[in-house]
């Protein structure tokens, strides 16, 4: 390219180029911006155009058609492409899914019986098979009847892993951000059917060694989860939970929402009553496993099963905290009232175990489900005048003679409304997690273990519908001016 006038040196950089042809175009001149910025105490006045203290210039534009121009490289996007095939997306991130929930309980299993001289490490593998599908709620066979006592932490880390393949696959087939509900069924449909399959093969691979499975069992159960798990994640993916939300009525919308804050503060509520009985406990627990007598990894073995099950311990200190209690065993019975037990399955968990009913305490202990609604209804009230990210604020500073968002108070119905209806989502929540952790351990004495899920279902809403209705209506009533 030739060199001219208003390229310096002949210079290629387009920056340059333009620097040129804008000293061109207009003379520039320092400014004085302390000059021009008048102090608040000094009066101002406009400065008159066209007196002669300003130089004008005249801009040519034939000369200015006649000179070359140069086109400034932009940056370039990338293609978007269309994305992963649906089959292979789906195949690779079920089958990851289920690697990653398998191997810790196989690996777990397999260094204590290793360790333990009790198999090698097909035994481990086939054990650790049996394991992840009890983690699905598969019950398993056995010589004293079935075991059917999912440990549900676990269970949420499947869920977890299902909720990560849905979102992936909904990113690599090119579905993020569309908005569409369809899309997110399509991949939560695909990776189920895939999980599906993977259950029906480690349940083949799993019955007659020890152990029964029912394969038709095993379908349903990881057909459910990995529709629920990959429904979550795809739903997220796709921004579709949004678009569901803005369809529905505002008084459902805020009430499921606040059902869901009740219920996940009732279950916190009975994680911490639960970690603390079992720490008052801890000799006795210390006491438990020091019986085994099978060595540091049979110890730790039963510390990390324990571990696996204080998700169901937590639900079930939740119920106690209710009301209904919970079973351990036939015709057993742990309330805040009454506790009827026989001889307990020997874990660490049972240190907690209240040795009788409670007095002056249980009453305190019952207010903690009340709280919890309350802090939930408090949060109603806080969300809708503030919003959904300043939820948790409980003030706002308001500037003079203005009017800020929180004067918005919202209306009593739809606080009302809102509270009622949270009652039947927390009591659904409690009720499928009170199913989710009880079961059974054989088919004798302790073949009925856990609360009961619709009395704990029915205490709930009950308790929580009324508990939100006060708190959110304290909170719109008295709030701090």
């Amino acid at each position: 390219m030739s060199s001219t006038t208003d390229r310096p040196g002949g210079s290629e950089d387009p920056f340059a180029v333009a620097e040129a042809l804008q000293s061109v175009v207009r003379d520039t001149a320092a400014l004085d911006r302390e000059a021009l910025t008048p102090p608040e105490d000094r009066p101002t006045e406009a400065i008159p155009v066209g007196d002669g203290h300003r130089d004008t210039v005249v801009v040519d534009d034939a000369m200015l058609g006649r000179r070359e121009t140069v086109r400034v490289p932009v940056q370039r996007r990338p293609p978007q492409g269309r994305g992963a095939p649906l089959p292979v997306a789906v195949l690779f991130a079920t089958v990851w899914a289920a690697l990653l929930t398998y191997l810790p309980v196989a690996a777990v299993i397999g260094l204590a019986r290793t360790l333990e001289g009790s198999g090698g490490l097909i035994a481990a593998a086939h054990a650790g098979l049996a394991g992840w599908l009890l983690g699905h709620g598969v019950p398993i066979g056995t010589s004293i009847g079935p075991l059917a006592l999912a440990p549900l932490l676990l269970t949420g880390l499947i869920v977890w892993r299902l909720n990560r393949a849905g979102l992936h696959v909904t990113r690599a087939i090119g579905a993020r951000r569309t908005g569409s509900f369809g899309k997110a069924l399509l991949v939560a449909v695909a990776v189920g059917t895939a999980y599906t399959l993977i259950g029906v093969l480690a349940a083949q691979v799993t019955d007659g060694r020890g152990t029964g499975i029912s394969t038709a069992r095993a379908a349903a159960h990881f057909l459910a989860l990995g529709l629920a798990g990959a429904l979550l994640g795809s739903l997220r993916g796709t921004g579709a939970v949004t678009t569901l939300a803005r369809r529905l009525p505002p008084a459902l919308r805020h009430g499921i929402r606040t059902g869901l804050v009740a219920a996940f503060l009732i279950v916190g509520a009975g994680a911490v009553v639960g970690g603390l009985a079992v720490a008052l406990g801890g000799a006795q627990a210390a006491e438990i496993i020091a019986n085994y007598r099978t060595g540091v990894a049979g110890q730790a073995g039963i510390i990390l099963i324990s571990m696996g099950y204080a998700v169901n311990a937590t639900v079930w200190v939740a119920a106690y905290l209710l009301g209904p209690g919970f079973a351990i065993g036939v015709d057993s019975a742990v309330r805040l009232t009454e506790v009827t037990l026989g001889p307990p399955p020997m874990v660490p968990l049972i240190a907690g175990l209240p040795e009788g009913p409670m007095g002056a305490a249980g009453t305190v202990l019952l207010a903690l489900p009340v709280i919890a609604g309350a802090v939930a209804g408090w949060t109603l009230t806080q969300r809708l005048r503030f919003g959904r990210e300043s939820a948790w604020r409980a003030t706002r500073r308001k500037s003079k003679g203005k009017v800020t968002v929180a004067d918005a108070e919202p209306p009593w119905p739809l606080v009302i409304m809102s509270s009622l209806l949270a009652g039947p989502v927390a009591g659904l929540v409690l009720a499928g997690l009170a199913w989710a952790s009880g079961g059974a351990l054989g088919s004798g004495r302790l073949s009925r273990i856990g609360p009961d899920p619709i009395q704990t279902g029915i205490v709930t809403a009950i308790v929580v519908a009324v508990a939100v209705t006060l708190g959110a209506a304290a909170t719109r009533a008295f709030r701090r001016r």
